[in-house]
């Protein structure tokens, strides 16, 4: 009698050839795009670090300086080509503020002759309308 029970409560669990439930099918896709109201949305600068380009020239020549003070020289150069890297991107976007602070000077400088423009024609306008009337 006891083998009865036993062989009753094996049957009750699934065999290892019925186990394929756990296993993914290989077609099923997962869609990523379900909880992403806006599918046109991009990082500005993927892949970027959003620390200050200043701070990170600093970090990096303080632990180069650190490594050096250790006595690797090869990890303080590392160091150092990291700094140097950050550097070049801090005057790059010095550079790109300054050429995009000239473009606006000249915007406004051209707004401000194109306004100027219109108000003299408008008084030129009036003069002529005043002269007509006399």
């Amino acid at each position: 009698m006891n083998n009865y029970r036993y062989n009753n409560r094996k049957s009750r669990f699934k065999s290892n050839g019925d186990r394929n439930f756990r296993k993914r099918s290989i077609n099923v896709h997962k869609n990523h795009n379900d909880f992403n109201t806006n599918s046109d949305f991009k990082h500005k600068n993927p892949g970027r670090n959003n620390q200050n380009a200043a701070k990170l020239v600093d970090k990096y020549n303080n632990l180069a300086r650190e490594a050096l003070s250790t006595g690797d020289k090869i990890l303080s150069e590392n160091y150092l080509q990291h700094a140097d890297h950050f550097a070049r991107i801090l005057s790059l976007q010095e550079i790109n503020k300054e050429n995009f602070n000239e473009k606006n000077n000249i915007i406004e400088k051209n707004f401000k002759i194109k306004q100027k423009d219109s108000q003299f024609e408008e008084n030129q306008k009036e003069i002529n309308s005043e002269n007509k009337i006399d």
